[in-house]
């Protein structure tokens, strides 16, 4: 089996590397990942600047462009042969509920879905991040699994892991996104010149966390597995347009 790893958090991150130590066990190991920190890069494509790609000390390439450029320049030019997989990962905080429009972890898995490869999305959820080992075995299962059991088109799986030891973690439970309430302000100061910036604000605390959400999976210890679509199409709503369609009398 071949494996394609990338990442948000740059091709130096502690958790790149554990991933790709616990991978290369059951695979043969390819790294392309953003030469810096991606993190909330989303899906987003350098469509006006040239991509330059480095082959670094560790023997990962890097790439001074976001995580899907990494794995859509990898699959469709830097490679000599295309990868059975594509693992995104191990992101250092979680990617739950609505982190995962924003997440570059997760845009990685889906360009290697969309380009026809099966892809997972693996993070590590805790504020300091200590036990990347827990998450590493566990994707190294979930590989497994997905090799033999492959998941239906247009699928990937997004993997929250509590920061635990293995031994600590109370199991796996299938989940759904929770929600946040709406993000924090905007804080607004001036640079050392005087002019005027900004700075995101924080992510909106939980509301939708009960149980069944990955933010309750993670919450009560247990490893949250999301599978996401990546068909956005939302075919409850065709007979309400359809609708309007035929009030605006267009054609």
């Amino acid at each position: 089996m071949k494996i394609l790893l990338s990442n948000d958090d740059g091709f130096l991150a502690p958790g790149l590397a554990i991933l790709a130590k616990h991978l290369k066990t059951i695979a043969d190991i390819t790294v392309v990942a953003p030469d810096r920190n991606r993190s909330g890069a989303s899906n987003s494509l350098s469509l006006v600047n040239p991509l330059r790609v480095t082959l670094a000390e560790n023997s990962f390439y890097s790439v001074n462009g976001t995580p899907t450029d990494c794995v859509h320049l990898a699959l469709t030019g830097l490679l000599k042969d295309m990868p059975d997989m594509v693992v995104s990962g191990i992101n250092e905080g979680s990617n739950l509920s609505d982190d995962v429009l924003y997440s570059g972890t997760v845009a990685a898995a889906m360009e290697g879905r969309f380009l026809g490869i099966s892809s997972l999305a693996v993070s590590l959820a805790g504020p300091k991040c200590m036990h990347y080992e827990t998450a590493a075995e566990i994707a190294r299962l979930l590989v497994t699994r997905l090799k033999n059991d492959p998941l239906p088109q247009h699928t990937i799986l997004n993997v929250n892991v509590p920061d635990l030891p293995l031994l600590d973690v109370r199991g796996i439970q299938v989940t759904r996104l929770g929600t946040r309430h709406i993000a924090e302000p905007t804080i607004k100061t001036v640079d050392p010149r005087g002019r005027r910036i900004y700075w995101i604000g924080q992510p909106g605390p939980e509301e939708d966390a009960g149980p069944g959400t990955d933010f309750h999976a993670v919450n009560s210890g247990y490893i949250s597995i999301t599978p996401l679509h990546l068909d956005l199409t939302h075919y409850e709503v065709f007979e309400q347009l359809s609708g309007w369609i035929q009030a605006l009398n267009i054609g």
